[in-house]
């Protein structure tokens, strides 16, 4: 039977560069995949970018409402109906609680790897909806660590807008987007710049 993994880690750990590689070793092997990536990350629309510049067309560009298992035994169709071996999701954590039970479903009911890549959290601290519903169905969980500034390995991702970090806001702004990037941080640097912005609030 086939299985539904998550693979998570904070802003930086490679998760799209990863993703991009099992793409390659897949279809290097002549095993059909299909790339999913939410509608929602409007950063490269069409296209997982990886950090280091690989890239990769996807084939579902996921819209909120969309049904994904549905969306795949289309595209199988489409193709004569051919078997796919896996599918490869780039940013999971923008996925609703929806269409984390559809990718189950293609797992367990059609019998095909799902391989979800994404963050756990929000700059908050707050799992995001399709995360946590990943963490409640996956078969294999699996960290990909990253680096914090200061040494020490990244739990959290910070968001800053200009050049300072904040701690309030929507839950999702693209990076890159109106000013906003992301650092991955550890759990005392990331109390370090909460309590700097608070200091900020204070002297306002």
């Amino acid at each position: 039977m086939s299985k539904l993994s998550f693979k998570y880690g904070a802003m930086n750990s490679g998760k799209s560069d990863t993703l991009i590689k099992a793409a390659y070793n897949y279809t290097e092997r002549n095993l059909s995949i299909l790339t999913i990536k939410p509608s929602v990350d409007t950063k490269d629309s069409k296209s997982i970018i990886a950090r280091g510049g690989a890239q990769r067309v996807v084939d579902i560009l996921a819209t909120p409402t969309i049904n994904l298992r549905e969306t795949i035994h289309n595209k199988m169709d489409a193709k004569g109906g051919k078997k796919v071996n896996c599918i490869l999701v780039d940013e999971a954590q923008f996925l609703s609680v929806e269409q984390i039970d559809q990718l189950f479903d293609v797992a367990k009911i059609d019998n095909i790897s799902v391989i979800a890549y994404g963050l756990r959290a929000d700059f908050r601290r707050e799992l995001f909806p399709g995360s946590k519903r990943l963490f409640e169905l996956a078969d294999n969980i699996e960290k990909l660590p990253t680096m914090c500034r200061c040494g020490s390995q990244a739990e959290f991702n910070c968001r800053k807008v200009g050049k300072y970090y904040v701690f309030e806001g929507d839950q999702v702004a693209i990076d890159g987007e109106e000013a906003v990037t992301y650092d991955s941080l550890c759990g005392n640097c990331y109390r370090d710049e909460f309590e700097l912005a608070q200091k900020r609030k204070t002297q306002q």
